[in-house]
């Protein structure tokens, strides 16, 4: 008797570690992004990079710029373009909700690209507000003294 595989890939998740000591998170959503095939196998195998990445606002629809996804290597000719643009899928109500923020200078980042239990890939995007040099500083000497407290402990 033959055991049923389970077709969707293994948990992938894929942080922008940078954007947390950058930016102050306010609210967070989840969104779809129009993707094509060989970048979802390319996303698949976790090589996805977030880091500068950022979303913005065109003709009323959200795009998300920056994100690198590598070409996959079985592509040939169908392979994707690396930093395209890409659209991002949210309802129109909190498109609306992220335009009027936007507009009072926070910005909307992609925190986390991850494949949910369909196999879809979703992107956690959140306002974001950006943190002044001296929150860096005592987020540095908070996290300094953690460790510091740590060995003391161990």
């Amino acid at each position: 008797m033959r055991l049923k595989q389970n077709k969707i890939a293994k948990h992938v998740t894929i942080k922008n570690k940078q954007a947390g000591f950058e930016y102050t998170f306010l609210e967070k959503y989840i969104a779809g992004v129009v993707l094509t095939g060989t970048e979802i196998k390319s996303i698949r195998a976790g090589q996805v990079s977030l880091r500068e990445s950022y979303c913005y606002f065109a003709k009323g629809e959200l795009w998300v710029k920056g994100m690198h996804i590598a070409v996959y290597a079985q592509g040939n000719i169908y392979n994707h373009i690396e930093n395209r643009e890409r659209k991002l899928l949210l309802s129109r109500k909190e498109l609306n909700k992220l335009m009027r923020s936007k507009e009072k200078g926070l910005t909307i980042i992609p925190v986390q690209l991850f494949i949910n239990e369909q196999g879809i890939a979703k992107l956690q995007i959140t306002l974001a507000k950006g943190k002044k040099l001296y929150d860096k500083r005592q987020r540095i000497k908070e996290r300094d003294l953690e460790r510091a407290a740590q060995r003391g402990q161990v």
